[in-house]
């Protein structure tokens, strides 16, 4: 996608309310992760600076060892929109110019249109450069498979932008999918979002290149520019993906001649007869975006910026949920999913309404850059990021084909 997972803290307000008890924050260590001190400056450029490149230069400002050297898009205009959030790097309109005139640069950040990632990725890496690419890898099965094939040859990191891998309270939550759920039930995900994923094309720039999320040569819709981002939390909390995908969807407001639906209902099986039931729409923001499993001792909601636990009365009482934090969330207690949560509530580091104090995009990008400085293994490869891509491709096939 190329998009942080939206409207989390609105999500959270709306939906929470007054909490009953103290609100979630995750343990020091991943509430504030840095490099190691001794962590030699990164030289990093950014290629596609739309929205979602603007959002990535936001968070790497927080990161002291980062210096953006330069910023790549064919647009003038975007360029010149992105320039303060990098007053220091150098601008240039083509990506191969860009990797033949500064060898200095370690690192490749690729956040262009989907269907665009493959040829920059791809020159990247046989320029010797490590490359956090953004999800969706693709907008092709091919093409996905190409990458993953570039990336298991490749001797730099290879990063897939799939956040959910490396949010702080997710990874918290993911393995009590299994060890606390015992056998699943269902999962079931959402994205509700009234917005128009139209935009006015700017200096130079034709309508549909402004707008290719809306043509359907080259899109992958809601299901794979926004579901496979949360497709992949099912996928890698099961540790598999499903075999069978039905969809169906519409326009329900934007009527505006686009062909691509606004609105969207997918169903996921797996091989065990577990489904997810999956919805997203640009027509209605009531929920926002959340994952949510069942299991037979109890259910787990993931909300980006929190995540809880909701035990079934007859499920057996582990030991360490008795010192547990817990919250009124949705008229059910549910246990806070927090490392070390007792004892940051004794040191009065629990905030009532506080959620991750930064948007998963900053761990995802923090993740690359500790894999690339100090060789920790990526949270999402290009294998499994190719996968969970190709996932939100074949969601797309079902919802256009019904």
């Amino acid at each position: 996608m190329a998009r942080t997972p939206h409207d989390r803290r609105t999500f959270i307000t709306r939906t929470v309310g007054a909490l009953g008890g103290l609100a979630l924050l995750p343990s020091p260590s991943l509430l504030l992760p840095r490099l190691l001190a001794q962590a030699k400056s990164v030289r990093v450029a950014v290629i596609g600076t739309g929205r979602q490149g603007r959002a990535i230069l936001t968070e790497l400002q927080k990161i002291p060892q980062v210096e953006v050297a330069a910023l790549c898009d064919r647009s003038t205009a975007r360029l010149d929109n992105a320039r303060a959030r990098a007053p220091k790097a150098a601008l240039v309109q083509d990506h191969r110019a860009l990797l033949e005139a500064s060898p200095d640069i370690a690192a490749i950040i690729v956040a262009t249109p989907t269907h665009l990632h493959r040829a920059i990725v791809e020159d990247a890496i046989a320029a010797g450069r490590h490359v956090f690419c953004e999800s969706p890898l693709a907008a092709t099965v091919e093409d996905c498979d190409a990458m993953a094939a570039a990336a298991a040859s490749a001797k730099t990191v290879c990063h897939a932008g799939f956040q959910g891998r490396s949010n702080p309270t997710y990874r918290r939550a993911q393995p009590l999918v299994r060890s606390e759920l015992r056998d699943l039930v269902s999962w079931f995900g959402q994205s509700h979002r009234k917005t128009t994923w139209r935009f006015p094309a700017g200096e130079g720039e034709t309508d549909q290149a402004a707008n290719w999320r809306l043509d359907p040569a080259v899109s992958t819709g809601l299901a794979g520019e926004v579901g496979a981002q949360q497709m992949d939390v099912a996928a890698w909390c099961r540790g598999s993906y499903p075999s069978r995908i039905s969809g169906r969807g519409g326009i329900r407001l934007h009527k505006d001649g686009r062909t691509v639906a606004d609105t969207i209902e997918v169903d996921l099986t797996w091989d065990d007869g577990v489904s997810m039931r999956y919805e997203a729409t640009l027509a209605n923001s009531h929920g926002g975006a959340f994952e949510l499993v069942h299991g037979i001792n109890g259910s787990i909601r993931f909300a980006w910026t929190h995540a809880w636990l909701f035990k079934e009365a007859d499920a057996p009482t582990q030991g360490w949920e008795v010192y547990a934090t817990r919250q009124q969330v949705l008229d059910q207690e549910g246990i806070v999913l927090i490392a070390n949560a007792t004892q940051l509530a004794e040191q009065g580091q629990l905030q009532a309404g506080a959620g991750l104090p930064h948007p998963s995009l900053y761990y995802a990008l923090m993740d690359f850059l500790k894999s690339v400085t100090e060789g920790e293994p990526v949270a999402c490869s290009f294998q499994d990021g190719a996968r969970s891509s190709i996932l939100g491709i074949r969601a797309n096939q079902a919802v256009m084909a019904g």
